[in-house]
């Protein structure tokens, strides 16, 4: 069960309304980088949660709280939004090129949504659910975690970059503080579970004995010249989870040519794929010729 409460998490003020920047906000709502998608995967992860009841809870906490990041993003974009032109008549009086992109805002926001946001990015791309990573492994889920509060973050830098309002300069270092401390949440996880060495190589419930041993801790080299590849912690040490070494392989064809059957007649591939020399459909066809020869000699 989930409440609310009326308040913001944190104020949102906006002292001069800017469309074009209500339609660079919508890219922290709705894009790849947003807060529905933390929410979402945050929660997705926490209602599959298996295994000690301390992550479930922390994750149901930290997703809801994700849902309060929206409301402020969304708040500041329909503040941003008052006062925005609602008619190109009016505009293109005053400029017509100006008139022609209503000033970089999104025309969504006044045909769509009547000057409110959207759960789109600043593209008007609708928020895309396969974004969402619940995979039911805490570690691999936790890394995941790291990347979108990550890249979140460096979105959010950037938004603070963008404006000079001062309302909006102090709600994205709210928020920036925030990502600050999930990047650390999810760390910490990482490092309860064992760290590098403990949880490596995930998951870490399959036996590496079934591994083909000669690629486990290989960095396999395409480059097709004669120069070897520059040599970098994971050429050559200790491997990051302490149980094997790193090697330098050069990629080579081990595998042989693949060799598939030929089409079958039910696929309707075209004809001339259907009757090459041995093919199913031409060892049919010769059996029926042959059949329908002895047929006719017998007569």
């Amino acid at each position: 069960m989930f409440y609310h409460d009326r308040e913001l998490q944190y104020k949102v003020r906006v002292d001069k309304p800017n469309p074009a920047f209500a339609r660079m906000l919508q890219q922290a709502i709705g894009g790849i980088e947003g807060e529905i998608r933390v929410c979402l995967q945050y929660m997705f992860q926490a209602w599959g949660a298996r295994g000690p009841v301390k992550y479930r809870d922390m994750l149901l906490e930290t997703g809801t709280e994700e849902i309060s990041h929206i409301e402020m993003l969304a708040t500041a974009v329909a503040l941003n939004l008052e006062g925005a032109p609602t008619s190109l008549k009016d505009e293109f009086a005053k400029d017509k090129v100006v008139g022609a992109v209503l000033g970089g805002m999104d025309p969504r926001h006044i045909l769509s949504s009547g000057m409110a946001a959207m759960a789109v990015d600043s593209n008007g791309v609708p928020f895309n659910g396969s974004w969402v990573v619940g995979s039911g492994n805490l570690a691999a889920d936790m890394y995941a975690n790291v990347m979108a509060e990550s890249t979140g973050r460096v979105l959010a830098t950037r938004l603070w970059e963008m404006t000079d309002d001062p309302g909006m300069k102090d709600m994205l270092a709210f928020l920036i503080a925030r990502d600050t401390m999930h990047q650390n949440q999810w760390l910490a996880v990482l490092e309860e579970l064992g760290g590098t060495k403990g949880i490596h190589p995930i998951p870490n419930s399959f036996p590496q004995s079934e591994e083909v041993k000669d690629f486990n801790y290989a960095f396999v080299s395409t480059y097709i010249g004669d120069k070897t590849t520059e040599g970098g912690r994971w050429i050559s040490g200790t491997s990051i989870d302490g149980k094997g070494e790193f090697h330098l392989k050069k990629a080579a064809p081990l595998g042989g040519e693949p060799k598939l059957a030929p089409p079958v007649p039910e696929g309707h591939a075209q004809k001339e794929q259907m009757t090459a020399a041995g093919s199913v459909l031409g060892k049919v066809t010769d059996k029926v010729k042959g059949t329908a020869s002895g047929s006719a000699k017998s007569k």
